[in-house]
């Protein structure tokens, strides 16, 4: 798993196992947890805006609020009681589902580098006509869900390793807290994000040349910002999937594919003096978005090419 993720993932933990000694200071404990996740809500909040980008703006906030509900649905509905009967029952499988998680973000992100780069588009895009719009959005929506499952699924698995060990209720009642402050903080900052421009126009007519100014500068800023952030969700997909694949085969034994992108982090590390922790997550994140594209191109290639999904006539 990325350097940077896993550090402010294992904050979460650290909370949470606090959390636990009390419950009397989980409420406390969780909302700290919440503003520890800085790694998730970077994440969420580059992939999410790239699912309204080019929509008209009265359906922005109705397309995030879809998305933040089936979020709530994702942690609280299927994450939490399945957390909480995998560690019952199942405590082996906890690693093998991640990595399937893993699997799917980088194929997701695999698929966006090679239609990018000329191949051919699988589904419909903003820049294909869109002729049922509300078939349109449902399937964005859907996207963006299983997007944030995979994410959200990766929080609660570590925040339930530290936890593991406590009450059914005080398990419950971590993972709740955190997963409802972690939805709150990234759906908030991609509304923020994605109607920055709306509030750029509402300053542009505000009297001062001040005013003014800012919001002409918002109002030609966000559809950069939004393109950008379109690139930099397809990195996160294949840095956090790539994690997640490279951590897993570590807990089943398999240590190799990360030792060797540890090896290059600290060779990076030993070379970059007052920069090296900086530099050093960062030689990590891109081994690990390189072995993600990797795997997500062998995977898009086999699923199209093989079995045909995604083809003209295929179903």
């Amino acid at each position: 798993m990325p350097g940077g993720l896993t550090a402010l993932l294992d904050d979460v933990a650290v909370i949470a196992r606090a959390a636990a000694a009390s419950v009397d200071d989980v409420a406390v404990a969780a909302g700290r947890a919440g503003s520890k996740t800085a790694g998730v809500v970077i994440d969420d909040a580059a992939v999410t805006p790239s699912y309204v980008t080019g929509l008209t703006p009265d359906r922005e906030l109705p397309l995030i609020w879809n998305i933040t509900k089936g979020s709530f649905k994702n942690k609280l509905i299927f994450l939490l009681p399945g957390a909480l009967l995998l560690s019952e029952f199942l405590p082996w499988a906890i690693i093998p589902i991640l990595m399937l998680g893993g699997l799917y973000l980088s194929y997701e992100g695999a698929e966006k580098v090679m239609e990018k780069l000329g191949g051919k588009k699988h589904g419909d895009t903003l820049e294909d006509p869109i002729e049922d719009l509300a078939k349109f959005e449902k399937e964005r929506t859907a996207g963006a869900i299983r997007t944030d499952l995979i994410l959200s699924a990766e929080i609660m698995a570590i925040t339930l390793n530290e936890v593991a060990a406590d009450t059914l209720f005080t398990r419950a009642v971590v993972l709740a807290l955190v997963g409802i402050a972690v939805t709150v903080a990234v759906y908030g900052t991609v509304a923020l994000i994605v109607k920055m421009d709306d509030i750029g126009l509402h300053l542009a007519e505000k009297p001062g040349a001040g005013a003014q100014k800012f919001g002409d500068f918002l109002v030609h800023a966000m559809p950069k910002l939004l393109t950008a952030l379109s690139f930099i969700g397809t990195i996160a997909m294949l840095w956090v999937g790539g994690g997640i694949l490279l951590h897993g085969l570590e807990e089943l034994g398999w240590h190799a594919p990360a030792e060797i992108g540890h090896g290059i982090q600290h060779a990076v590390e030993d070379m970059t003096g007052a920069l090296s922790g900086i530099l050093g997550w960062a030689t990590y994140a891109a081994y690990s978005a390189l072995a993600a594209l990797g795997v997500g191109a062998v995977v898009a290639v086999v699923l199209h090419k093989v079995f045909r999904v995604g083809s003209d006539g295929a179903h």
